[in-house]
């Protein structure tokens, strides 16, 4: 999955992630979904399978002029439409403010646990090469079934980098909602400022 980011970064909190066990199968299966996805033949729970879907969503916020750099923190919106989970279909995240991020890995035989990277580049650039470092970017960890377990994907902040966020146990289903805040630190140029962030969920 990728989403884009324009200008963005939130607090840290405790919440905690919704996971459930599921049926080990083979063939052995990855999935990941950052924002919009799509499955064919219904929720997980009722036999569907997970389609591929080429949709790149965009968190974004705009400063206002009298505020910028001041450190107020300024909340993020996305303009995904995923808000339930393919797996019963309960509605797991409150948009426009959360970004749905769910996963499951399926095994007979292979072991270990799955691994998910989010790979940034170091700065949101705007169309002048003007730069902001991604470690203004943070997320916080939340959806509308916390269990009260370990949190699989919790809060964190962008390095710049390929950097582990979470990991998801074999033959498990587990999704959270990312809140993004811009954290404002900085006195920057005005314009829109553009980065990229890349999801990948691997096995050893």
């Amino acid at each position: 999955g990728v989403c884009a980011l324009a200008c963005l970064a939130p607090q840290l909190d405790p919440a905690h992630a919704f996971e459930v066990q599921i049926a080990a199968r083979n063939p052995r299966v990855l999935y990941l979904q950052v924002g919009v996805g799509s499955f064919t033949g219904g929720n997980y729970n009722a036999g569907g399978m997970p389609a591929t879907n080429p949709t790149v969503n965009v968190v974004s916020v705009t400063v206002p002029t009298a505020q910028v750099g001041t450190g107020v923190a300024q909340a993020m919106t996305t303009n995904s439409t995923a808000a339930r989970s393919f797996y019963d279909g309960f509605a797991a995240c409150n948009l426009p403010g959360q970004l749905y991020l769910g996963a499951f890995y399926r095994s007979v035989t292979v072991t270990g646990e799955a691994t998910l990277i989010a790979t940034a580049p170091q700065y949101l650039v705007n169309a002048a090469g003007d730069r902001i470092p991604f470690s203004e970017i943070s997320w916080t960890s939340a959806d509308n079934r916390n269990q009260g377990g370990p949190n699989t994907f919790p809060a964190g902040s962008f390095t710049g980098g390929a950097q582990a966020i979470g990991s998801v146990k074999r033959n498990r289903w587990v999704e959270n909602c990312h809140s993004f805040t811009y954290r404002n630190s900085l006195v920057v140029p005005g314009g829109t400022s553009i980065g990229r962030v890349t999801y990948t969920l691997s096995t050893p």
